[in-house]
C-alpha cells in the first residue's frame, strides 16, 4: 500500500540541513523551505538530516523549530521529526495523563498496530516516562474494556497463515454467534482472545463465516450488543482489519467535522499514515464522503498548518 512520501535516492542529509538553518536564521522565517524539506522526505531522512543539522551547527533542530514556529504548524512539523513509535508513545501517555481518559486515541493507536509495533511502543514508552504502560492503561480504565486493552498489550496475535483453517475460522464465528444470540454479556473473554489472538486472514475468514451463520455483519452484532469503549474498541479492531484505509478515512472525518478540528489526532494520523498508506486512505475518503481529502484540509485547515499536511499527502513526482 504506496503512501505519499516515499524515499528520495537523491537525498542529501547535510544539503537538507543547511536549507532548514538558512530557513531559521537571521530575521523571520522561510516556512516554504521548512515546508519542502519535511514534506519531501521520509521519517528516516528528516532524522537523518536533523543528525547533520547537529553535527553541522552546534544546534538541536527540533529545539529550534519549537523557537521559530508556532501552534499547528510547529506542531506538524515537530511531529514530522519524531519517530513514529515515540509519537504513539506520547499521545498514549497523553490520552491516559489528561483531564478524563481519551479511550478513543488509545484505542486507534493500539487496535491498528502489529506485535512488533506494540513492543516498540511499551519499550518507548518505559523509556519516556519511567513506567509501564499496561499499568498505566489499567490505572486509567477499567472493566472489558481494560481487558481488552491488556490482551493487546501482550503482543501475541498470531502469525499470518496464508492457508486458513476454514474449520477453526467456523469454531470461532460460531462463538461469536452464540454470544450474540444468547449469552453476549459473558463471553467477552472469548471474544477478546479472537479479536486479539487470531491473525488478519483468519478473521477475515471468521467474519465471512459469521455472516453466513447470522445473516449480519459482525459491526452489526457488535453495535448490536456492546456499548461505550469496549463496543469502540472491537469496531475499531475489526474494521482496521476489514479495511485499514476505509479506517483512518473515517478518523480522519471524525477530526474535521462539525465545529473545530481535533487537529492533534489529525497530525498524527496523517504523519504517521503519510509513508504506509495515505494514497488508498485519500481513495477512500473520497469514496466515503464525497470529497477529496485535500479539499477537506483546505477548508478545515488554515495557513503553513494546512500547507504542511497537504504535503503529506499529496505524492510527490
Amino acid at each position: 500500500m504506496p503512501g505519499t512520501i516515499r524515499h528520495r535516492h537523491n537525498f542529501d542529509a547535510g544539503e537538507v540541513a543547511a536549507t532548514l538553518r538558512k530557513a531559521m536564521a537571521g530575521f523571520g522565517t522561510d516556512e516554504k523551505a521548512i515546508i519542502h524539506c519535511l514534506g519531501n522526505h521520509t521519517c528516516v531522512q528528516r532524522i537523518e538530516a536533523a543528525k547533520a543539522y547537529k553535527t553541522a551547527f552546534g544546534k538541536d533542530l527540533v529545539a529550534d523549530i519549537k523557537s521559530e514556529l508556532t501552534g499547528d504548524f510547529e506542531e506538524v512539523c515537530v511531529a514530522m521529526l519524531t519517530p513514529p513509535r515515540i509519537l504513539d508513545a506520547r499521545e498514549l501517555h497523553d490520552a491516559i495523563s489528561g483531564a478524563g481518559t481519551d479511550e478513543t486515541t488509545i484505542i486507534e493507536v493500539l487496535c491498528t498496530k502489529n506485535n512488533t509495533e506494540i513492543e516498540e511502543i511499551k519499550a518507548v514508552y518505559k523509556q519516556e516516562y519511567g513506567r509501564e504502560l499496561e499499568k498505566d492503561l489499567c490505572g486509567d480504565t477499567s472493566g472489558y474494556f481494560r481487558r481488552l486493552m491488556v490482551s493487546l498489550m501482550a503482543a501475541g496475535r498470531e502469525t499470518e497463515d496464508w492457508e486458513c483453517d476454514k474449520e477453526r475460522a467456523r469454531k470461532d464465528a460460531k462463538t461469536f454467534f452464540e454470544a450474540g444470540e444468547a449469552r453476549w454479556g459473558t463471553e467477552e473473554a472469548e471474544l477478546n482472545q479472537i479479536l486479539c489472538l487470531r491473525s488478519r486472514y483468519h478473521l477475515l475468514e471468521v467474519f465471512h463465516q459469521f455472516k453466513e451463520m447470522s445473516g449480519k455483519t459482525i459491526e452489526e452484532s457488535i453495535q448490536n450488543e456492546c456499548s461505550g469503549s469496549l463496543q469502540e474498541g472491537f469496531l475499531a479492531i475489526v474494521q482496521s482489519i476489514k479495511d485499514t484505509p476505509g479506517f483512518f478515512a473515517q478518523r480522519i472525518h471524525k477530526c474535521v467535522e462539525g465545529l473545530g478540528t481535533s487537529d492533534s489526532h489529525l497530525i498524527r494520523i496523517i504523519v504517521t499514515r503519510s509513508e504506509i498508506d495515505m494514497e488508498e486512505i485519500e481513495h477512500a475518503y473520497k469514496a466515503k464522503y464525497g470529497k477529496s481529502l485535500a479539499d477537506e484540509i483546505e477548508s478545515e485547515c488554515g495557513g503553513d498548518y494546512k500547507r504542511m499536511l497537504l504535503a503529506c499527502i499529496k505524492l510527490d513526482d
